[in-house]
This record gives structure tokens, sequence and C-alpha cells, in this order.
């Protein structure tokens, strides 16, 4: 119904903001990635998800289309409700949660504040197979310019001559084990020595 909002920003914090659009304000509830990216901003534009409940409506703003496609996968589980989908893209870049359902990575899932077990598997077993076609297809979620510290390592292991598919199992083998690990010279390493 409204797809984007283009206007000035009149009240930021890091779940929601004002925009105001020639003289209109609209109260758009964001994550904390959407707010970092738009934090020194005056005016934005945000693409939008309008959210229709029997007792509220209520518009959700992102700062790209990779975060509301992934807050609209995310929504689609049974039991993921528009304010735990926001918790998880505010805990994890979009990027990240889409690595952690195509690795089945539970536990990365559960470091999120309100995501137990149940529901870990849950996403991850309601959203694998989509995630994983779109990347069969080449429509990767993530339209971010810079490449995760997964895709970093995988490059590096492939110019070392180990094959593709075997570095992309020992990168996901190093990542179960440790799901926060942010360090691209100890995941090459670590994904080395699991060769």
């Amino acid at each position: 119904m409204i797809a984007y909002l283009n206007g000035k920003l009149s009240y930021k914090s890091p779940a929601m903001v004002h925009i105001d659009v020639q003289g209109v304000g609209y109260e758009v509830q964001i994550s904390l990635n959407t707010y970092s990216r738009i934090q020194g901003l005056e005016s934005c534009k945000l693409l939008t998800f309008l959210h229709i409940k029997e007792d509220a409506h209520t518009l959700y703003g992102f700062a790209d289309d990779a975060e509301r496609q992934m807050f609209l996968l995310l929504i689609s589980v049974s039991g993921i409700g528009a304010n735990t989908a926001r918790m998880m893209l505010s805990s994890l870049q979009p990027e990240d949660v889409q690595r952690a359902i195509a690795m089945e990575n539970e536990k990365m899932l559960e470091s999120i504040k309100g995501i137990g077990a149940k529901t870990a598997k849950r996403v991850i077993l309601e959203l694998k197979d989509k995630i994983r076609k779109q990347k069969d297809v080449g429509h990767q979620i993530s339209v971010t310019p810079n490449n995760t510290i997964q895709e970093d390592a995988l490059n590096a292991l492939v110019t070392l001559g180990i094959a593709r598919n075997v570095a992309e199992n020992a990168i996901n083998k190093v990542l179960k084990t440790e799901p926060l690990l942010q360090d691209l010279e100890g995941l090459i390493k670590k994904a080395l020595k699991g060769l």
C-alpha cells in the first residue's frame, strides 16, 4: 500500500523515526540496522511495509530492499511477528540472518534476544529452501557492496587453490562452532586446519 516514504526526518530514535513528507508526519518503526544507516541524515527515503492488525496499523521502514525482503521472509514464519523480525534485524545484518538460515546455524539465531531453540529451528526449517533457491537463481537477498567475512574467506581459500565446495564446507564447519567469529584471518586459518 505504501511502498516508500521520502522526506525530512523530524524525529529519530534507534527504534522509530518521524518522516515529514510534504507536511504529513509518518511514524515509522525501524531496526538498529536502518538507524545506523540514517542517523547522520536530515532527510531520507525509507522503503516501507504496512503491517495491519485488528488493533493497529504499523509502518515499518527499511534503508534498503535487502532488509525489507528479509523482514518479509521472517514474518512469513509462524510464530514470528513484526517486532520479533525487527529485533532479529537489529541484532544481525540481513546477510548474516540469511547466512545463518542457509547454513542451518541455530546457535547464531539463538544469540538474538527472544529467539530460543524452538524458534530458531522453525525459522531455519521454514526459510532454508526459499533462501537457498534465491541463492541458486542468483538473487541473493544481500545487495550490499561489501563482502561478508564468509565470502572474503571463501575467495581467499579458492585463490589458494582449494576447490570451492571443499572451501565452503570448511568455512561452514568453523562458523557452526563459532557463529560470532568476526576475524577474517582467524576464519581462514581455522578453515585450513579443518581441511
